[in-house]
């Protein structure tokens, strides 16, 4: 789709996520002229999510413009977050397109062209809340690119009988290897520091640490996954290196914004290492005049610092500064 040469519109919200749709329920009351662009499908981030994920906010946390999350759980489930999302947008005829990624965004003269893999948007202004699951942290090992490597997590009867590595500490490892292990999975975790991190649910923590502890789940830690092979991987510690049979490797190791789409639209980053991208805290517009930053695209490496629960308020402040100017 393609912006009709004389359409111009008040906002591009580029992420169809339950941040983006919060930004779009904004823009939508306020009478503003709008669309959102989604790459994939609707909240493409959560459906890609493990089928089992149990969210660590409660359902009233997850709420968007005071509609009630109703929940059968006391953490709502993926499969209820999609439900709850997607009769937002249909209920609301919210203007979304998906499947349509946004490739390139130019500013000039206070307009914002937006150049899609469909066609191109103009704009006077642009929300970027495009998350951050996209982009995994690889490790650059030998094998990394094999095909029983991968680093994103789904079902756990796939790995029952197998022998399986889970890299990393935090909750998407930690669920990964319960989950795994309940289903037969022989299951061995990587661990760069001295324990599970401190992060982990509340409530799944002292099942992982019990089940370490018992010796159901293996793990190695102060510890790093050196290479991987196809029917075994090499894992290097203070004790030298031991080699395991392996089936499949799980390296859920985290994610990251993407950068590059940030800098080419002319956004400045932190150069601490943390990259978190400039924005005025109190309106969320970026140094670049019309851009705006929503949700955990704020964050820039520190991912934990921004979530659905406290992020929800930035779709309000950045459109009363959008009507504002």
């Amino acid at each position: 789709m393609s912006t009709p040469e004389d359409k111009i519109y008040d906002a591009v919200i580029v992420g169809g996520g339950p941040i983006g749709i919060a930004c779009a329920m904004e823009a939508k009351k306020k009478g503003l002229n709008y669309v959102i662009l989604e790459k994939g499908t609707l909240v493409n981030s959560l459906y890609n999510y493990p089928s089992n994920m149990t969210f660590f906010s409660t359902s009233e946390k997850l709420e968007l413009d005071d509609i009630p999350f109703i929940s059968t759980n006391p953490k709502p489930h993926k499969q209820e977050a999609l439900e709850y999302y997607r009769r937002i947008v249909t209920s609301n005829h919210l203007n979304i397109q998906l499947f349509e990624k946004v490739e390139k965004i130019e500013s000039e003269d206070n307009l914002h062209k937006v150049t899609t893999s469909k066609g191109f948007y103009s704009s006077k202004n642009v929300i970027i809340a495009t998350g951050f699951y996209d982009i995994p942290n690889y490790l650059n090992i030998p094998g990394e690119d094999l095909p029983k490597v991968a680093h994103y997590y789904g079902d756990p009867h796939f790995y029952a009988t197998q022998k399986t590595i889970v890299v990393g500490a935090s909750n998407s490892a930690v669920d990964a290897a319960l989950e795994i292990y309940r289903k037969g999975g022989d299951v061995t975790m990587v661990v760069r520091g001295p324990a599970i991190g401190e992060r982990v649910k509340y409530w799944v923590k002292p099942d992982i640490d019990n089940r370490i502890d018992e010796g159901s789940i293996k793990a190695v830690f102060n510890a790093e996954l050196k290479e991987i092979r196809e029917t075994e991987v090499i894992i290097t510690s203070k004790e030298g290196d031991q080699v395991l049979e392996n089936d499949w490797v799980l390296l859920l190791t985290g994610y990251r914004p993407n950068f590059e789409f940030l800098k080419d639209m002319g956004i400045q980053l932190s150069e601490d290492g943390k990259k978190i991208p400039q924005y005025d805290p109190e309106t969320m517009e970026s140094n670049v005049k019309g851009i705006y930053l929503a949700g955990v695209i704020c964050g820039g490496m520190e991912t934990h610092k921004w979530f659905i629960e406290n992020s929800r308020v930035h779709a309000k402040m950045i459109l009363e500064d959008v009507v504002k100017s």
